[in-house]
């Protein structure tokens, strides 16, 4: 197995990291890819404004979202005191993958400086080199002479490799540009919400008077990278079922984007926001983390995001359902229920009877998910089972 490791300060995370590590993973086959923050970056010292450690894992994480190839990232270094030397994590992973092949990948600046680096003959001992070129016009003659030098040196097995979708830019400037309100399309659109969520690096954004399209990329921020496409999917579909039934589109909107915005947390996390907001809970409630997100979500859209109480109760009530729904309140619940990735029995007929009929397809919808539940031997919450008997009840 070929495994590629793409380490850097990432402070933070580009698209021009991205575009060169996918390109490298073309080209070398690799089988695997391993992008690793550094803790302490041994080759400079970190600007003032930077981000924290666990900032920057954070958003490298949340970039893997937009790549077109499997990349897995590492916290190897950040768990290790001292500073972040490349050769302790190749002995490390070394270890850990005695048999595979490492191939170490880095840019121009790295490469034609890795001589100078801290135990270079114990990294050409243990890996591969990959470089790439950070400039559109690329640096032959430089490349050949320091791969020239590392061969008759250190016996280096070194690859310069094409990277034909380079992009011009460094942290450094992506840094200089977010302050006056630039730099976006340098990042993809969840590391961008990080940094207005968290005013890293100069940024000043007001969470409570964001653009549609800030809004939706902070809302990003909040999720795992395997949960993007479902709540940009629900927002897609929230939208199209507003406009049809005659919900507000903007309000539609909002709540799709953060309806999902404490998923990811665990139920201590959960748990804490509750008390944090002084969130009370039922006995279904406190263990089952499924309730507690659209509970949690509701709070963190009105205190954090300053959500009107419309979608404030939509984010509320989009697990469980309740009876007399809002149209609003419908719109949210079926549209993360069929939004365009969702792929269950039954969703095709699901879809069909929700744009023939909004509560004919809501009863459809509440139905199935309380046979889901009995088919799982879980209990059914009773707000479920009260909107269901309500909707049944209205429309005899």
């Amino acid at each position: 197995m070929k495994i590629g490791i793409y380490g850097g300060s990432f402070n933070p995370i580009h698209k021009g990291h991205l575009t060169a590590a996918q390109s490298a993973a073309r080209q070398l086959g690799l089988d695997r890819l391993f992008l690793i923050p550094a803790s302490v970056p041994p080759h400079k010292q970190l600007s003032a404004d930077s981000a924290t450690a666990q900032q920057r894992l954070e958003m490298t994480v949340l970039a893997t979202a937009e790549m077109d190839c499997q990349a897995e990232v590492l916290d190897i270094e950040l768990k290790r005191t001292g500073k972040s030397y490349t050769s302790d994590t190749l002995r490390e992973l070394k270890a850990r993958y005695p048999e595979d092949e490492l191939w170490l990948l880095m840019g121009t600046d790295m490469f034609l400086s890795f001589h100078t680096w801290h135990e270079p003959e114990v990294i050409l001992s243990l890996a591969s080199l990959a470089a790439f070129s950070r400039t559109e016009e690329g640096e032959d003659a430089a490349f050949a002479a320091q791969e020239a030098y590392l061969e008759k040196t250190f016996g280096a097995n070194v690859v310069t490799l094409k990277n034909p979708d380079v992009i011009e830019i460094s942290s450094t400037e992506v840094r200089a540009a977010l302050p006056k309100g630039d730099g976006e399309e340098y990042l993809t659109a969840a590391v961008y919400g990080y940094i207005l969520r968290h005013g890293l690096y100069g940024t000043k954004a007001d969470l409570q008077n964001l653009t549609a399209e800030e809004l939706r990329c902070v809302a990003l921020s909040y999720l795992k990278p395997r949960r993007m496409a479902h709540v940009l999917g629900t927002e897609e579909t929230a939208v199209k079922l507003a406009r049809r039934y005659g919900a507000d589109v903007e309000a539609a909107r909002i709540a799709a984007l953060l309806h999902d915005c404490t998923k990811k947390l665990n139920i201590d996390e959960q748990l804490a926001l509750c008390q944090e907001y002084g969130l009370q809970l039922d006995e279904m409630q406190r263990w089952a983390l499924k309730l507690q997100h659209a509970i949690t979500g509701a709070a963190v859209a009105r205190h954090v995001f300053g959500v009107s109480d419309e979608v404030h109760e939509a984010i509320r009530w989009h697990t469980t359902g309740k009876a007399d729904m809002t149209t609003l309140e419908k719109v949210i619940y079926l549209a993360d229920y069929i939004e365009p990735t969702r792929d269950f029995h039954g969703v095709e007929e699901l879809r069909k009877a929700i744009w023939e009929d909004l509560d004919r397809g809501l009863l459809l919808g509440l139905e199935m998910s309380i046979q889901e539940m009995k088919n799982w031997g879980n209990p059914v919450h009773e707000d479920t089972l009260r909107a269901r008997d309500y909707l049944a009840e209205q429309l005899r």
